[in-house]
């Protein structure tokens, strides 16, 4: 086994959490990629499906792809998962916003 087919092993074994403080500040753990973000919205694929974040003035304010963990502060107004349906309507909607 290589060092990559290790790293995909251990991260869809990876527990996902979720931990928002005052709607200011968002960890998120089992972060397997980051699609795409803005300071409005932001699509992260996790070890649970994508997920997208929603709010207002949102800043990456940690990164970390080897622990899967990303945070993020600014005004937050919703979390919603996208099912594998709606996965390539989110994906095609932001690819054409960012063209």
């Amino acid at each position: 086994m290589n060092y990559y087919e290790k790293d995909t092993t251990q991260r869809a074994n990876q527990e996902h959490f979720v931990k928002i403080n005052n709607r200011k500040n968002l960890e998120i753990t089992g972060v397997k990629e980051v699609d795409s973000f803005d300071n409005e919205e932001f699509l992260l694929e996790t070890v649970m499906g994508y997920l997208i974040v929603r709010g207002q003035n949102l800043q990456l304010k940690n990164l970390d792809v080897g622990e899967g963990l990303v945070s993020i502060k600014g005004k937050i107004y919703e979390l919603s998962y996208v099912d594998e349906q709606q996965q390539e309507k989110a994906k095609g909607l932001f690819s054409k916003l960012f063209k």
